[in-house]
Parts: structure tokens; C-alpha cells; sequence
């Protein structure tokens, strides 16, 4: 008996642990452990029916437990390998873990400390590979950031399975130097945007990500920055708002801002330039090479402009007047960003032009205007002065050069040498747009069904109320289902989004997929660039084209 009881002790000191480790293995698998511990030894423990006791039985139960004693070793042994692995995680440099962004090269990503490498992972993503592909050599927390279904621990559980070490400890993340860099200061943006410009800086979003959400979040916001921006401190922040002659004006620190009656609107902001490098690929032009993603919506909340120069003591005017806006961005030369509207829109409650503080419920975010812009809804976005500084209402338009030399149209004979930017009148509303964002050009789809989304607006106030879509270069036409909230007339100031499910024609190996919307006042966009080509490719508003071939 003393002998079998030392056996037994021995079971229990090396078996327990070994199973102990096991059930962590099975609740936690962690690759980095399987790994470093896998090996080519395979053994199916037999259990045995009989009991441990009695003399017939002696020889059957120390097989037993010499087959749990070699159980309980390997396991511990393991659980050896283990340890030492997870006390030694190979390390790598943020380098190499940039270098690592493609199927070619393997994908990895970083969460905190941790690299892992996806690669196996990327076609299982639920949200599909293209999204996962955006994190591709770099970290996941901006991107969890803005989907919090990430941060919940079944899904870590999963992600710890491509654990295969961690960054190392001496390689810092890159820090900001302070310098003579007039844009040394500039925040620190989302990765997922597109640059088109750093200096400044100018960025949209992805397509597969524009319209994920009917509200943009705002880390994804297209970025269109003129001049590099300013680091505002709000405790000292004032408005100067001139007053009529006669009058008083009005130095309004945000708490003064807050006094006046909170108004929310949803509104869409877009470039002039969006889709600018369609007109590129037919002509060349002079501008940033924007996508179809120089367009987003938010929420936006502040005072009305009415309200304030109503306060200041202006009134409609009989003669033409315009409210002038000036930012506090500047350049070395001390000159700002300026934009102005004409003061009938201005005074206008049910225009709705805001002097907005908040943004998707939050203060505004630095790259687009904290702690105050302007925001004119169904306006091209190059009225919406960001870093809102000094308003004042004059005679004639704002002399800045982003109005009386920038964003104007003119005609496809036009070039360089011929234009005439007095002869053109500054773009306020903009005519009504539409894109798709799902598929991208040039993806491979299946054979089956495909579904077609995208985004329809119009400026003014207009209303979308039909988007067509066809898969064949326009031969044949759909009717897409609009999205989004409901829109009352003449003050639609956000876009719709829109999709269309239909099955793939039978045979076809590649679809031209073609888009094109109608507003309440039927306009509808022009089916190509050639007639609407300006030297500054502004105003792009085709039919929007996206060619993708079909899976076998």
C-alpha cells in the first residue's frame, strides 16, 4: 500500500497540473503557445473500465497509471514549453510589422504590444477582407475605435489564436518633434483615410467604409485643410462679429455661443473637387486627385447665424450684401482661409446656417474646426470656414482668394491662358452627385447576385429621389432603395444612401455598373466628363462608373 501510495502522489502532482494546463489550452488557445510547444508526439490515452482495486485487478491499475503518469509528464512538459514561451514572446520592430501588409508578404497587425500575423485570417473577417486589409501592417485600435463590437472578449479570444509575439519595448512610436514646421502641430489623423496632400493636410475615407454608416464618424471624416491648423485654446477663444453701421459689435467668447438657443442639424458636406479624378483620367487638371470620397454627414449643433447677427443688430438688405467669414488658419504671410455667403441665406431660419460647436455629439474635432465653424447646409463645403474667427457683413463677397480665384466653373474650352475668373460666379449650391461604393472597381464578385451601394445628394436643400443604377454600361436600367433619414422639401441636406440587389446575367464575365440620380427638381447627372470638363475639375458629377469582372 505504500508503495501505491506514492504512486498516487505522484499522479496527482504531475497529472492535475498537466490537465490544469490543457483546459487553460482549450479555453484560451493562444498561437503563439502552440507554436512554440507543438510537438511530433501523438498518444490516444485508453481509460479503462475496470476500477483500481483488488488483487485480479493490480497489474490492470498500475497500467493505468503508468499510461496517466506519461499523460501527466508530456502535459507537464508542455506546460514547461509554454511558460518559458510566454515569458520570452519573440519581439519585432514596427518596421517589420509595416513590412507585412500584403498577401505576398503575410498580413500582420498590433494591438497594443501584440503583433499577430492574420494572413489566414482576412477572408474569414465577417466584415469582410477589404476592411481588415485597411489595419494591414499597422495597429487595430483605430479601426476598433470606431466598430466597439471589436472590444469584446470572445473576439479577442479569436484574434490571440495569430499571436505571434510582441513589439519591442525599445522600438517608440514615432513622436513629433517640435520645430520651425509650420505643420508640426497638425493633429494625428485616422489611418484608414486616403492622403491625397499632407501639407496640407487632405484625406477622405475609403469607399468601402463612406457609407458603412448613414452618419460619418468623425475620425473619417474627409479632411480638406487649406493651410495648417490651428491649436486654439477655447478658455480664450472670441468670435468677433462686426456690427451694421452704427451698431455694436460683438466679441463672443463659446459661453457666450452657448447662450444662444442650441439648433441640430443633420447636413452633408462636399467638396468641390470630389470625384475630381475622373476628369483627370479625360483631361488634365489642376487640384487634388479626390475620389469619391470627398463628401461625409454629420450631426452637426450650435447657434444659428441668424440669431447672431441679429444680436450684432443686422438686418435683410434691400441691396446686395454678403456675410464674410475669416478663420484663424494662416499662412507665414499672416493670410487666413476667408469664404463668404450671401447675407439673404444668412438671415434666412429656415436655411439653417449654424456657427457649430459640436459635431456627432462632440466638440468639434481640431481638423474640422474646433472650436467653432461655420456650416452651410446644401453649400459647396469650401463656404464652411473652419476656426471661425471674425464674421462681417459688406457690400461685395469676401476678397480672399479661395472666392474670387478657386471654385468657380467654366467651360471645357477654357484653359489657363483664357480664364477669366471675374467672368464666373463663385459656387454656392451644388448640383446633385451620386457614387458607389460597393463593389470597388476592378474587385471580382461572384456569379449569383450582386449588391450595388452608394450615396445620392443634391445642394440646395434638394431632394434625392431616385438613384438608377445599371450593370450594363447603361443599356438597362434598375431602381435602387433609397436609405436614411426622410427628407422634407427644400431643406434635404443630407445625402440618401442607397442599394441594389439584382441577379448577375447569366454568361457574363465582367459588369460595367453605372449610377446616376435624380433630385426633386429632376435633375439628373450627365452621362460623361467631356461636357462638363473645367480646367480646375471641379463640379465632377457623371455618372459614376465602376467596372468588375465575375468569378468564374
Amino acid at each position: 500500500m505504500g508503495d501505491r501510495s506514492a504512486v498516487m502522489l505522484l499522479l496527482h502532482r504531475t497529472v492535475v497540473p498537466g490537465l490544469r494546463q490543457a483546459y487553460r489550452l482549450k479555453s484560451a488557445p493562444s498561437r503563439l503557445c502552440i507554436r512554440a510547444c507543438s510537438t511530433n508526439d501523438s498518444f490516444q490515452p485508453q481509460c479503462s473500465s475496470h476500477a483500481i482495486s483488488g488483487d485480479n485487478s493490480s497489474t490492470r491499475g498500475w497500467r493505468v497509471m503508468g499510461t496517466l503518469l506519461g499523460l501527466g509528464a508530456v502535459l507537464a512538459y508542455h506546460d514547461h514549453r509554454c511558460r518559458a514561451a510566454e515569458e520570452s514572446p519573440r519581439l519585432y520592430t514596427r518596421e517589420e510589422v509595416r513590412s507585412h501588409s500584403s498577401p505576398e508578404t503575410g498580413i500582420w497587425v498590433t494591438l497594443g504590444s501584440e503583433v499577430f500575423d492574420v494572413t489566414e485570417f482576412v477572408d474569414l473577417h465577417p466584415g469582410g477582407p477589404s476592411k481588415l486589409m485597411l489595419a494591414a501592417g499597422g495597429p487595430l485600435e483605430p479601426f476598433w475605435a470606431l466598430y466597439a463590437v471589436h472590444n469584446q472578449s470572445h473576439v479577442r479570444e479569436i484574434l490571440a489564436q495569430y499571436k505571434i509575439g510582441e513589439l519591442s519595448p525599445d522600438d517608440k512610436a514615432a513622436s513629433i518633434l517640435k520645430t520651425s514646421d509650420p505643420y508640426a502641430d497638425d493633429p494625428i489623423r485616422h489611418p484608414a483615410l486616403k492622403v491625397n496632400s499632407q501639407r496640407p493636410f487632405n484625406a477622405e475615407p475609403p469607399p468601402e467604409l463612406l457609407t458603412e454608416n448613414y452618419i460619418t464618424p468623425n475620425p473619417i471624416f474627409f479632411t480638406r485643410n487649406h493651410l495648417p491648423v490651428p491649436n486654439l485654446d477655447p478658455d480664450t477663444y472670441r468670435l468677433h462679429v462686426v456690427g451694421p453701421p452704427g451698431g455694436q459689435s460683438l466679441c463672443l467668447s463659446l459661453d457666450d455661443l452657448y447662450q444662444f438657443p442650441k439648433h441640430e442639424i443633420t447636413v452633408t458636406l462636399q467638396c468641390a473637387g470630389n470625384r475630381r479624378s475622373e476628369m483627370t483620367r479625360f483631361k488634365e487638371v489642376r487640384g487634388l486627385e479626390w475620389s469619391a470620397g470627398a463628401i461625409s454627414t454629420a450631426r452637426w449643433a450650435g447657434a444659428r447665424l441668424c440669431d447672431v447677427l441679429a444680436q450684432a443688430g443686422h438686418q435683410l438688405s434691400e441691396t446686395e450684401a454678403h456675410v464674410c467669414f475669416e478663420g484663424l488658419d494662416s499662412d507665414p504671410t499672416g493670410t487666413a482661409y476667408g469664404a463668404s455667403i450671401p447675407l439673404a441665406r444668412a438671415m434666412d431660419p429656415e436655411a439653417e446656417v449654424l456657427l457649430a460647436y459640436e459635431m456627432n455629439g462632440q466638440p468639434l474635432p481640431r481638423d474640422h474646426g474646433f472650436p467653432v465653424r461655420v456650416v452651410v447646409p446644401g453649400v459647396v463645403g469650401a463656404r464652411h470656414v473652419k476656426w471661425l474667427g471674425k464674421v462681417s457683413v459688406e457690400p461685395e463677397e469676401s476678397y480672399s482668394h479661395w472666392q474670387r480665384r478657386d471654385y468657380k466653373g467654366f467651360s471645357p474650352c477654357v484653359d489657363w491662358d483664357t480664364v477669366d475668373f471675374d467672368s464666373a460666379p463663385s459656387i454656392q449650391e451644388l448640383p446633385v452627385q451620386s457614387a458607389i461604393t460597393q463593389p470597388k472597381d476592378g474587385e471580382t464578385i461572384e456569379s449569383g447576385e450582386v449588391t450595388v451601394k452608394g450615396y445620392a445628394w443634391s445642394g440646395g436643400g434638394r431632394a434625392v429621389v431616385r438613384v438608377d443604377v445599371s450593370l450594363d454600361g447603361g443599356l438597362t436600367w434598375q431602381v435602387a432603395e433609397l436609405d436614411g433619414e426622410e427628407q422634407h422639401a427644400r431643406k434635404a441636406w443630407a445625402w440618401r444612401l442607397w442599394q441594389l440587389q439584382a441577379p448577375v446575367p447569366a454568361g457574363k464575365k465582367e459588369l460595367n455598373i453605372v449610377c446616376k440620380a435624380v433630385d426633386d427638381s429632376y435633375n439628373v447627372q450627365p452621362d460623361t466628363v467631356a461636357p462638363i470638363w473645367n480646367l480646375r475639375g471641379v463640379l465632377s458629377n457623371a455618372w459614376h462608373r465602376v467596372h468588375v469582372h465575375v468569378a468564374p
